[in-house]
């Protein structure tokens, strides 16, 4: 449980940064915000698997830049179902979903897989 909360605070950040750094990409509230980051760890957990498989042959004939498209599906999934997070369009959704991916998997190698701040030693 401590990993889901940790994880969904740094899918936070990155919807955060999002919203400040991609134009047509909102959220209006901190409340919203931190529920966006709980739901798109769910929605991540859940429906992208599905869509993963289901859109496999095209994510192989586009050598994988078609999961930009996925993402950018699910954070847009999360938007359609919370009411003060909107998304204007394709391509500010894509750039969102980039975002929260870079932020995740920078917060993710910083937790690394034993849930604890790692420290790099030489």
């Amino acid at each position: 449980m401590t990993g889901f909360i940790l994880r969904a605070l740094i899918a936070a950040g990155g919807l955060w940064l999002a919203s400040r750094w991609v134009g047509g990409f909102s959220i209006t509230s901190t409340g919203t915000l931190l529920i966006a980051a709980a739901l798109l760890g769910v929605v991540n957990a859940v429906v992208r698997p599905i869509a993963v498989v289901l859109t496999f042959p095209i994510t192989i004939v586009t050598l994988g830049l078609f999961l930009l498209v996925v993402n950018a599906g699910m954070v847009s999934l999360v938007a359609f179902i919370l009411p003060k997070f909107t998304i204007a369009g394709f391509w500010p959704a894509v750039l969102g979903a980039l975002v929260v991916s870079l932020v995740s998997w920078l917060g993710s190698w910083f937790i690394g897989s034993s849930l604890k701040v790692e420290a790099l030693r030489r």
